[in-house]
């Protein structure tokens, strides 16, 4: 696990999470691609997941520019204003 972040690094935010789909929806700041390894850290989450599927609008995509709002499938529960990660 690596440490804390900067708020400044953060690629995204989540803006909701999905319970009965295990889905966040996140407002990216920068690219994001299928395979990327993440972190989702909020005041009780802090997740560490490679990508492994994401969607725009409901269809499927391989990555997402700044500006995109994206459905995430995620490990974990995550909730609104949870701040993502790129990871090394």
């Amino acid at each position: 696990m690596s440490a804390g972040h900067s708020p400044e690094e953060a690629i995204g935010t989540v803006t909701h999470y999905f319970t009965h789909l295990g889905v966040a929806a996140v407002s990216l700041v920068a690219p994001l691609k299928v395979g990327d390894r993440i972190h989702i850290q909020g005041h009780t989450t802090d997740l560490v997941q490679d990508v492994t599927s994401m969607e725009v609008e409901h269809a499927p995509v391989r990555e997402a520019a700044p500006g995109d709002d994206v459905a995430l499938k995620v490990v974990d529960h995550v909730r609104e204003h949870d701040r993502v990660y790129r990871e090394a």
